[in-house]
């Protein structure tokens, strides 16, 4: 399943924090049904992500597709790019410029110039969950399901941390994505990942262990195929998620989500944590009905949005039936 990548401009915009951007390009894709014929369900990439959500390169090959999870018989997709993620080669240098809730504005212009006035469904992993989040608090009506999957409605203080981890050797290292790609594997697996995958193992060939040359493996790899700008920018719009910033708290912000919130968790996540997800389920629930927490049981961590596509079918297929 082929799409082509089609552009739009976001003409003068101003960031949360003030700066006006004269213009910024939008790249987006569309896979399955076309725009106004069907149910559009918009997929928001991650941090290396970006809008080839299926077909031969697609990321989420296995969930989106023909008579997969998000049947493109049945529904418009509609994936955009991060502004500054680089895969239609824009990039953004002063990327403190932005936070997540910029991305979500810029994502709901991009809407409105696509004639959009309501989505099926708003989907994303990690940071796309996050900015998922954002769009459901700033437009409480646009979105009849909300599914923010291994995410939160913000940055706790242990995600924040590891991004300060990450920017200080985006910005120090000889290496930078290399060297960041390292660190930021701890936090998408887990220990016990880990130890079932390699169990102290050596490579023979090169005198190291299997964790040791796996771990180089994906920073030499991802240093291949990703701008350091982009990774900064990012890893920064990681950080940055807050829906309640500058309105109230989580309950009073939440609240008005018209949306059916489907919250699902990994519950090895140590990036963000089944307990957050449940806490705000708790305490949401208390003045929402139509708010559901489902986890995934894995080995894998974080990361485990990317590979354990059977549990995401099976924990969501009411949704998309």
């Amino acid at each position: 399943m082929k799409s082509k990548l089609q552009h739009i401009e976001i003409l003068d915009y101003t960031t949360q924090k003030g700066v006006v951007y004269n213009r910024i390009p939008l790249s987006y894709q569309v896979f399955g049904q076309s725009l106004g014929e069907a149910p559009i369900v918009l997929v928001n990439h991650a941090l290396t992500g970006n809008s080839e959500v299926t077909g031969d390169s697609g990321w989420w090959k296995a969930l989106i597709g023909d008579k997969k999870l998000i049947d493109t018989n049945t529904y418009s997709v509609l994936a955009f790019n991060i502004p500054g993620n680089g895969y239609d080669n824009f990039t953004i240098e002063n990327y403190k410029d932005f936070v997540a809730r910029d991305i979500a504005e810029i994502f709901v212009l991009g809407l409105k110039k696509l004639n959009i006035a309501s989505l099926f469904a708003a989907i994303g992993g990690s940071l796309g969950g996050g900015i998922a989040w954002e769009i459901a608090a700033s437009y409480p009506s646009l979105i009849e399901n909300l599914i923010p999957v291994a995410s939160d409605w913000k940055s706790t203080d242990w995600l924040m941390a590891n991004c300060l981890i990450q920017d200080q050797i985006l910005n120090n290292s000889s290496q930078p994505i290399h060297d960041a790609r390292l660190h930021a594997m701890l936090c998408y697996r887990s220990p016990k990942s880990f130890k079932t995958k390699f169990n102290r193992s050596l490579n023979e060939e090169l005198k190291i262990f299997n964790v040791e040359s796996w771990l180089l493996h994906h920073g030499k790899k991802l240093q291949g195929r990703f701008q350091v700008s982009s990774y900064k920018l990012m890893n920064h719009l990681l950080a940055t998620i807050d829906i309640s910033r500058d309105r109230g708290s989580f309950l009073e912000v939440a609240s008005g989500i018209k949306s059916d919130i489907h919250i699902v968790s990994v519950d090895s996540d140590l990036f963000f944590t089944p307990e957050e997800d449940k806490e705000a389920f708790l305490a949401l629930s208390k003045v929402k009905t139509n708010i559901f927490h489902k986890t995934i049981t894995s080995i894998h961590g974080h990361d485990a949005f990317l590979i354990e596509f059977e549990q995401l079918t099976n924990v969501l297929k009411e949704v998309f039936k």
